[in-house]
């Protein structure tokens, strides 16, 4: 069945940097566009940067030009570097399938990321 294993999560004042790591199992890795999430207290989840293909990366409005999303075939994980981090970029983050393909119905435990002075 389809797993999906975030880490690298934590506290970092406004500015700094963080990457968050996704290691998938159970799927065809490279099958399926893969993407990340994040959920903020009170807030929908929301999709922030997915990966259809090597070198087809597309981003949300507000993390464009911060986040970088990537994957690596071997270790079929799913990475994402975040700098220059704000505040409002405190969320749970997910990683999932994304995109036309929607999330599978398994979830991972998420990382949570906490901007904050």
């Amino acid at each position: 069945q389809v797993q999906l294993v975030e880490s690298g999560g934590g506290w970092v004042q406004p500015g700094g940097s963080l990457r968050l790591s996704c290691v998938a199992s159970g799927f065809v890795f490279g099958r399926y566009p893969l993407g990340w999430y994040r959920q903020a207290p009170g807030k929908q989840r929301e999709l922030v940067a997915g990966i259809i293909s090597e070198g087809t990366t597309n981003y949300e409005d507000s993390v464009e030009g911060r986040f970088t999303i990537s994957q690596d075939y071997a270790k079929k994980t799913v990475y994402l570097q975040m700098s220059s981090l704000k505040p409002e970029d405190t969320a749970v983050y997910y990683c999932n399938r994304c995109c036309t393909w929607g999330p599978f119905g398994t979830w991972g435990q998420g990382t949570q990321v906490t901007v904050s002075s």
